[in-house]
């Protein structure tokens, strides 16, 4: 069985003491492939290098929102440099974030068209972060996706791990982006969460851990880490009622087919 983890920040700190073992356990749990979403330019330079020393790991450059409050022209020239790197393939994480105040709104909105324009340009599917910014975040993308090139209108990008009501699930779904699922749909009370997912198409499903967050159950409380990606996938197998080799080989299949993964 062969699993991705389509969104793990690898580079934190949180890693520095096991990450070789770390990445061990993860292939021995069937994960041989995972993402490392930037959040700035420095935690994107480190995906890169992170690229460069293991097999099977990607990475994506941008500027989550929470890191925009200083954000200038000269950011999207770095990572329009960074991006041209052969393990680069995507754009994020970007998008919008309400809950914490560590940037304007409107700063953020800057960033993440800029960062939208970007990925038309290089012609790469976005990471998008959303937290309590729902409406905002789908009037931006339904606007962006209108003007998207061939190469990207069946594959512009991933709302990850999705939390937003059932609402927001359609207008993403009806603009062509996937949903990413992590821990959560795990949790006990994530019954809402679970009602919405089992509603999504089974080639619009992604699988992630955000690690070092929300980790799933049985772990929850701990470090989150690729290896527990299984967790996630047979939550989901349950709630579409198949057997967990088909939700493991579905969302491979995703996993390649939106980031253009060898």
């Amino acid at each position: 069985m062969q699993l991705i983890d389509t969104h793990c920040h690898i580079n934190f700190n949180a890693y520095d003491e096991d990450r070789d073992e770390l990445i061990a356990r993860a292939k021995d749990a069937g994960v041989n492939r995972i993402i490392n979403p930037g959040i700035d330019v420095e935690s994107s330079r480190a995906g890169i290098h992170l690229t460069e020393r293991y097999e099977g790991m990607f990475a994506a450059v941008g500027i989550h929102p929470n890191s925009t409050a200083d954000f200038h022209s000269d950011i999207i020239k770095t990572l329009r440099d960074l991006s041209h790197h052969e393990n680069i393939i995507a754009i994020g994480e970007i998008g919008l974030d309400y809950h914490w105040d560590k940037s304007p709104k409107a700063k953020q909105k800057e960033a993440f068209e800029a960062q939208l324009a970007l990925a038309t340009e290089r012609q790469l599917p976005v990471i998008i972060h959303n937290r309590e910014a729902s409406d905002d975040v789908m009037d931006i993308l339904e606007q962006w996706v209108k003007s998207l090139p061939e190469t990207l209108k069946d594959r512009p990008g991933v709302l990850h791990s999705f939390s937003a009501p059932a609402s927001i699930a359609e207008r993403a779904l009806n603009a062509g982006f996937y949903l990413g699922f992590t821990g959560p749909i795990t949790f006990k009370k994530a019954e809402d969460l679970r009602r919405i997912a089992a509603t999504v198409p089974l080639n619009r499903i992604l699988v992630e851990t955000d690690g070092p967050f929300l980790t799933p159950t049985p772990y929850r409380g701990k470090r989150n880490e690729p290896a527990y990606i299984p967790y996630i996938v047979e939550r989901l197998a349950s709630l579409k009622t198949i057997n967990v080799e088909g939700m493991a080989k579905a969302t491979t299949e995703n996993a390649e087919k939106l980031f253009k993964l060898p």
